[in-house]
């Protein structure tokens, strides 16, 4: 059996789930979060825990055993404490705003400045104008906004100039020699 699979998601006070067909809903104080799982998985919640069957030994049934565990284990962390990712921002004149709370504004060099709306269900907070925090219950959602920010000027190899994740190396290359 899957090792994480097998393992039990202890659900904290406040959070209720709603299981239909193959649909599961968790609630929370964070929001709520909706999962549409796979037909040949059997999800139970009884006694403040879910578990997740599945009907045999086959390779595809072990994976999705795991992988649907781990999403509604993320999906339960995600309306209890939330997840974030910071991002930082080098180099001269680079600066984050945020423009009426739902609209980031980012000066990385380009011509005009870099306006991307944030999606519903997200937040972002930015101390200092250097230091970009996302925040929300869904993982995924979080990530993927996270990843959008960063590629909007990535950290270049020579200067280091640009946007990265909180405790990413960007490896540096030399820069030209002069002739002898």
């Amino acid at each position: 059996m899957s090792r994480v699979g097998r393992k039990l998601i202890e659900l904290p006070a406040g959070v209720t789930v709603v299981i239909n067909a193959k649909n599961v809903a968790i609630k929370g104080p964070k929001g709520t979060l909706d999962f549409t799982f796979h037909k040949d998985m059997d999800i139970v919640s009884e006694n403040n825990t879910i578990s997740v069957t599945r009907p045999s030994d086959s390779l595809a049934h072990r994976a999705l055993h795991g992988t649907t565990r781990a999403l509604l284990n993320n999906m339960v962390l995600g309306v209890t404490t939330g997840f974030a990712k910071t991002l930082d921002i080098k180099g001269v004149g680079y600066r984050a705003s945020l423009k009426d709370s739902r609209t980031l504004v980012l000066n990385v060099g380009y011509s005009n400045p870099v306006e991307i709306p944030i999606p519903a269900g997200l937040t972002c907070d930015i101390p200092i104008n250097t230091e970009i925090t996302v925040k929300g219950a869904d993982k995924q959602a979080v990530g993927e906004f996270a990843a959008y920010i960063r590629k909007v000027r990535e950290p270049e190899p020579y200067l280091g100039k640009g946007i990265r994740y909180r405790g990413e190396h960007v490896r540096h290359k030399e820069g030209k020699t002069a002739k002898k």
